[in-house]
C-alpha cells in the first residue's frame, strides 16, 4: 500500500490524514497518510528519510513550505512564483518535484461551492505574506478585472504586486488610502488566529460581495463577524483546505476526488464541536 504524509510542526491538529483516508474511500484507492512532526532543524532529513521508507509523497504545512519550495529539484510554475510548495512527489526518475495547490484550492471554493464568477471583479487581498502570494497566481488567471493588496507594511504589499504586475492588473494599497467598492474581500494574514480585526474602514463591500477568511473555526473569525455586520456574504477557509487536498490527491493518484462530502462531513464536525 502506497505511504504519503503531512508534514509540519506543529501537526497533530491536522485534518489532512481523515481528509485523504475519506478522498482514498471514494476513489477506491489504496494508501495510507499519516501526520509527521518535523524538527524546526530537520525538514529535509525527515522528508528524504519518508521517501527512504517508500513514501510516494506528502503535503506541507507551517512553517517549512518555503524549505520544500528550496527542497524540490523541480518546480510547477505555479510553485516557482509562489516562492512555497506545500505537495512534494517522486516522478518517474526519481527527482523531487514541487507543486502548490493552496491558490486551486482557494479558486475552487470560490468559483465551484460558493458560485462566485471572479473574471472582471474587483478583489481586496488583506495580507503579504505567504498566503497571499501562494493563491495570487491562480487567481489573477480567472481575469478579475484587478486585485488591490493591502498590507501594514506598504513596502511588502508593493513588492508582492510588482512580482506579479505581468499576470493581470494587481495594485499595493495601504489601509489608510483603500477605496472600495470590493465584490470580494480575502483575509490572508494571520491576525484572525490572533482574533485581530485589521484597520478596515466601512464600505469596502459592493452589493452582493463576499468576504472570505483563509481561516476557520468552529465560530466565524472576527473578520467575517465584521464583514457580516456590513452587509456581505461570509465564507471561511476550510474549503478551500479540502480543495487544495483534493488538487494534491489529483497529483499524486491521477484522479480527482469528489470533495462536497468531505467537506460536508467536516463542516458538521465542526458545528457540533
Amino acid at each position: 500500500m502506497e505511504r504519503y504524509c503531512v508534514f509540519g510542526n506543529p501537526v497533530a491538529h491536522s485534518k489532512s490524514p481523515r481528509i485523504h483516508a475519506r478522498f482514498a474511500e471514494l476513489t477506491g484507492q489504496a494508501l495510507t497518510y499519516e501526520a509527521r512532526l518535523a524538527p524546526m532543524d530537520g525538514f529535509a532529513a525527515a522528508v528524504a528519510a519518508f521517501l527512504a521508507e517508500g513514501g510516494r509523497g506528502c503535503n506541507v504545512t507551517v512553517p517549512f513550505k518555503e524549505e520544500a519550495w528550496q527542497l524540490a529539484e523541480i518546480r510547477s510554475a505555479r510553485a516557482e512564483k509562489a516562492g512555497a510548495v506545500n505537495t512534494l512527489l517522486q516522478d518517474a526518475e526519481g527527482r523531487l518535484y514541487g507543486d502548490n495547490t493552496d491558490g486551486t484550492g482557494l479558486v475552487r471554493d470560490l468559483v465551484q461551492n460558493a458560485g462566485m464568477a471572479l473574471a472582471g471583479r474587483r478583489l481586496l487581498l488583506l495580507g503579504a505574506g505567504g498566503a497571499v502570494r501562494g493563491v495570487l497566481g491562480p487567481l489573477l488567471e480567472e481575469r478579475p478585472r484587478e486585485i488591490v493588496i493591502v498590507n501594514r507594511t506598504p513596502g511588502k504589499a508593493a513588492q508582492l504586486a510588482q512580482l506579479f504586475a505581468d499576470e493581470g492588473r494587481v495594485v499595493a494599497a495601504s489601509f489608510a488610502d483603500l477605496q472600495g467598492p470590493f465584490d470580494g474581500v480575502i483575509n490572508g494574514t494571520s491576525a484572525s488566529l490572533q482574533g485581530e480585526l485589521p484597520p478596515l474602514p466601512p464600505g469596502l463591500f459592493a452589493p452582493g460581495a463576499l468576504a472570505y477568511d483563509m481561516m476557520y473555526g468552529a465560530e466565524p473569525t472576527v473578520f467575517l463577524r465584521w464583514a457580516a455586520e456590513q452587509g456581505a456574504h461570509t465564507r471561511d477557509g476550510l474549503g478551500m483546505l479540502v480543495e487544495q487536498a483534493a488538487e494534491a490527491f489529483r497529483l499524486w493518484r491521477g484522479v480527482t476526488p469528489p470533495t462536497r462530502p468531505v467537506l460536508d462531513a467536516l463542516r458538521a464536525e465542526l458545528a457540533a464541536a
